[in-house]
């Protein structure tokens, strides 16, 4: 089993699909570094070589923002929208949706579970 960027990928997959599972490299970047380190799209993991391994953990590492990193950047950019309470901000601290979403139906991902009302007549 390959470990890249601390994150173990799977063996039995191809390796464009198996570099999406580090959090920040989605379709585009994995074909991207594959297209950079120079592996066919369908190799699979277990037939790369440890050089190519190397390879692509060192790309990885040089040019692109994933796992811990990313998280703790994104926490961050949120963390400032907060501390200037801005309306992006407030929206995050009172825990509703952001991107100006509806919120009189829908948007229980983010509110969370439905809440009863006493009393309320039918």
């Amino acid at each position: 089993m390959a470990r890249i960027a601390g994150v173990n990928i799977p063996t039995n997959k191809r390796v464009v699909i198996a570099l999406t599972y580090i959090h920040g490299i989605g379709d585009a970047k994995a074909q991207e570094i594959c297209g950079v380190v120079g592996i066919p799209a369908e190799r699979r993991v277990n037939e790369l070589t440890d050089a190519e391994v190397i390879q692509i953990r060192e790309t990885i590492d040089r040019d692109y923002l994933v796992e811990g990193d990313l998280r703790r950047e994104v926490a961050m950019n949120i963390k400032r929208l907060m501390d200037l309470g801005c309306y992006r901000g407030l929206r995050h601290r009172k825990g509703l949706p952001v991107r100006g979403q509806r919120t009189h139906t829908n948007a229980r991902t983010r509110k969370g579970p439905a809440k009863a009302i006493a009393g309320k007549k039918k």
